[in-house]
């Protein structure tokens, strides 16, 4: 599969618009804020961009980030920006192509920025070990439409676990199928190249976030997948897929389940490009000034992490009052067409 992969994207694209899908998302769904950053972007590194969202998260100022199957580059600049000079990114990847691309351009960006943070490293995402990262060393760890392509996740997914910091975040945008995908899906290069053939039934993923000690994953945001080849819509049969958000913090205290112990926050309104509302995930967007209940993952999420100064917390875990609401386990993502790229999707 590293060959398959390595050919695809070093060989066969030239840009993102050899793509046959919808998971590589247009300027137009990108967020007004994000625009400035990509201004700052050498040209062909944005041309060689094939991520399916945006992998970054609020208050990355003065972070240590970590992007994995960085590519040519585009997420790594982005963020170097986002973390500034007291900040640093380092991007791993495996594809040759790629990293000359990104390396080619670093004086232009080191002149555009007016400092040096970004650093590449070639290597394999499974083999994170092999290279010179210090565990717990990661503020944040971003991935972009890349978990996907790796032929041993559990490996990928234990490697972040092993580099972040204690309340750091696994931030990443990837590919999910409605079910499990079918050897003749997975086994079609184009199709895995696309994105589609390693892509994860959704409820395994969050079965192997949990064995890798990501106890709660919490879905930010999802947008259904077109095929836009006709040649190769019939290949994938009745599967779904999606492009979806998560975030995983690396907390030890996380509980299975949404379990209500009577807390609740209060958002300040002091996060940049987040004045009215913050976020969380899908299902917590806490508006500024206003009481929000809390479950105890939740309450841990926000209170044990860097967002922790900007809210005000209520309650403890003295009490418990049993699993709180609307904890649930059906599929996550929208599957209405309307949502499909017109929608707005954050990428």
């Amino acid at each position: 599969m590293h060959e398959i992969v390595q050919d695809y994207y070093g060989k066969q694209l030239s840009s993102s618009s050899d793509l046959k899908t919808t998971a590589c998302c247009d300027i137009g769904q990108v967020p007004a804020w994000f625009k400035p950053l990509l201004a700052c972007i050498h040209p062909e590194v944005l041309s060689r961009y094939y991520g399916c969202g945006l992998v970054c998260p609020p208050l990355l100022q003065g972070c240590r980030v970590l992007d994995l199957g960085c590519g040519s580059g585009r997420d790594a600049y982005a963020l170097a920006q986002l973390v500034g000079p007291a900040g640093s990114v380092v991007g791993v990847d495996m594809t040759e192509e790629q990293l000359a691309v990104a390396e080619r351009h670093r004086a232009y960006h080191i002149d555009k920025f007016g400092y040096d943070n970004v650093r590449f490293v070639q290597g394999y995402i499974e083999r994170l070990d092999e290279l010179d990262l210090m565990p717990g060393s990661f503020d944040v760890i971003v991935s972009n439409c890349v978990l996907n392509l790796s032929p041993d996740k559990v490996a990928v997914l234990a490697g972040v676990q092993r580099l972040l910091k204690e309340g750091g975040e696994f931030y990443f945008s990837d590919v999910y199928a409605d079910r499990r995908v079918p050897d003749a899906v997975r086994d079609d290069p184009v199709l895995y190249g696309e994105c589609l053939g390693g892509a994860l039934y959704w409820n395994d993923f969050l079965r192997l976030a949990r064995q890798a000690g990501f106890i709660d994953p919490r879905l930010v945001t999802d947008r259904p997948l077109v095929i836009t080849d006709p040649e190769l819509a019939p290949r994938i049969g009745n599967i779904h897929f999606f492009s979806a958000t998560y975030r995983l913090f690396k907390l030890a205290d996380l509980e299975d389940a949404c379990e209500d112990h009577g807390q609740a926050v209060i958002y300040r309104g002091t996060m940049p490009e987040h004045v009215h509302r913050f976020e969380l995930d899908k299902h917590h967007a806490i508006e500024t000034g206003r009481v929000f209940p809390v479950c105890g993952n939740t309450s841990r999420m926000l209170h044990e992490t860097r967002f922790a100064p900007h809210f005000e917390f209520i309650g403890n875990f003295d009490r418990h009052y049993g699993l709180f609401e609307g904890c649930g386990s059906k599929i996550p993502f929208d599957t209405a067409t309307s949502l499909l790229p017109s929608a707005g999707a954050c990428c």
